[in-house]
C-alpha cells in the first residue's frame, strides 16, 4: 500500500471514530434520554373516558414506574 492509501485509511478511520463518539455522546445525553422516555410512555398517560378511577390510578402508577425505569432512576 502506498502512502496515499494509508493516509486515506487513517482519515476514514478517524472520521468514523469522531462521528461515532459524537453520536453516542448526543444519544446518551440526559435531555435526549428524557425525550425518548416521555415519547415511549406518553400513550400510557392518555385518559380514556370509560376507565374507572381505580383503574386509572393503576395505569398512572405503572406508567410512572416504567418512566423511572427508562430514565435509570432507582425505585424505592
Amino acid at each position: 500500500m502506498n502512502s496515499y492509501g494509508i493516509a486515506k485509511v487513517i482519515i476514514i478511520f478517524s472520521s468514523l471514530s469522531y462521528l461515532s463518539f459524537t453520536f453516542l455522546r448526543n444519544y446518551n445525553s440526559p435531555e435526549n434520554i428524557e425525550k425518548r422516555c416521555i415519547l415511549k410512555f406518553e400513550k400510557d398517560f392518555k385518559n380514556n373516558l370509560e376507565t374507572s378511577h381505580e383503574e386509572w390510578n393503576q395505569i398512572l402508577d405503572l406508567a410512572d414506574n416504567n418512566y423511572l425505569k427508562c430514565m435509570g432512576i432507582p425505585q424505592y
